[in-house]
């Protein structure tokens, strides 16, 4: 590509230069002569007129001669192979190309795009830091050396022109996970038996460790009944600080103080703001995908019990990405050492699988061979 527009820049200075050559042989010539040779080169151009023959598409080399050499006599009696508009345009164009190279921008050269990406990034990762951190940082780890009110020029402003401002949900993230071990999160979601019977599932998790702690079945939700079900989940050996649920109606005041008196802080996510509460969003989807999707609940009975069984499986048998991937409960699934040849079991050990939900899923573990 940088080979072919190089090629093509040279074809054009070439071009230039031979029209430049016949414009200064002009001078050496007789009037008479250059007459002549005027009205010749129209007899041939009235020739392909008559034919009706298309030009071909104008080079940049070629239109610039046309406008340089139009500004020494009258051109609109000249004109053939274009139209008076393109050709007006030709020179409308030639003319903002002359004042953008006039009007270069005068001062220090402006910093490389990467770079000013890079300063951008750092003030959007690291709300709390101004000019002067983001020079140290650069100059003392990068070995880059901007000073800090070139900095503070490009804080200003983000590549689209708009103000930068620090980004709210990087800030909820931020706190999420700094305190993801001491923090739960709850919601609820909606499924249908085979009577047409509506139950609402409860689900409570643990931020750090993914893991469901509790979940339970009803067809009339209400605070009370909410409320006993953080009693259950919540006992007093563990340590939980706060507590993160949307603003549906079920999560009343009374719910909220008796859930402030077990040590718990709520934090209620913003008006029509799921993003708040993904990582409960996210456990409700996989119920769906994994679980829900495939089967209809006979009762609630059964819903319970299903979910029961599906509850051990991810706390304990399903990996989690999130995790590094790694189990919330590891319990006899300890992770196994990479092998040495990746695409072969452990010397020693078979491999032992069982099936969830009727085979829906399945678990798999290596069990020592006895001796």
């Amino acid at each position: 590509m940088l080979r072919k527009g190089f090629s093509h820049a040279s074809l054009n200075i070439c071009h230039l230069t031979v029209d430049l050559f016949r414009f200064l042989r002009g001078f050496l010539q007789s009037k008479s002569a250059l007459a002549a040779e005027n009205l010749f080169l129209r007899k041939q151009l009235s020739l392909y007129q008559e034919r009706q023959v298309r030009p071909h598409r104008a080079t940049d080399a070629t239109r610039l001669a046309m406008v340089l050499m139009a500004k020494l006599f009258d051109w609109k009696e000249a004109l053939i192979t274009v139209r008076p508009e393109t050709f007006i345009g030709w020179h409308r164009k030639g003319f903002r190309l002359f004042w953008r190279w006039k009007s270069k921008r005068i001062g220090r050269p402006r910093i490389p795009e990467d770079l000013r990406g890079l300063i951008l990034a750092m003030a959007r990762d690291n709300p709390s830091w101004g000019q002067a951190r983001i020079t140290n940082e650069l100059l003392v780890k990068l070995g880059i050396q901007v000073s800090p009110r070139t900095i503070q020029k490009y804080l200003l402003t983000d590549p689209n022109g708009s103000r930068l401002r620090p980004d709210p949900s990087h800030r909820w993230m931020t706190f999420v996970r700094n305190h993801a071990q001491a923090m739960l999160a709850c919601d609820f979601l909606v499924t249908v038996t085979a009577r047409f019977q509506v139950l609402y599932v409860f689900v409570i998790m643990e931020i750090g460790t993914r893991r469901l702690v509790h979940f339970n079945v009803t067809s009339h939700p209400n605070a009370a009944w909410t409320l006993q079900q953080f009693r259950e989940a919540i006992s007093d050996a563990q340590s939980y600080r706060f507590l993160v649920h949307d603003r549906d109606s079920i999560y009343s005041q009374e719910l909220d103080l008796g859930v402030k008196a077990m040590g718990v802080k709520v934090l209620k996510t913003p008006f029509r703001s799921p993003q708040a509460n993904s990582y409960c969003e996210r456990l409700i989807g996989s119920v769906r995908r994994e679980c829900l999707d495939f089967l209809i609940p006979i009762s609630e009975g059964h819903l319970r019990k299903t979910l029961n069984v599906w509850k051990t499986h991810y706390n304990q048998g399903r990996p989690h990405s999130s995790l590094g991937p790694g189990l919330p409960e590891p319990g006899h699934n300890t992770p196994v050492p990479i092998q040495k040849h990746r695409y072969q079991l452990q010397k020693g050990y078979r491999l032992k699988s069982k099936a969830i939900l009727g085979g829906l899923h399945h678990e798999y573990w290596l069990e020592k061979i006895a001796a």
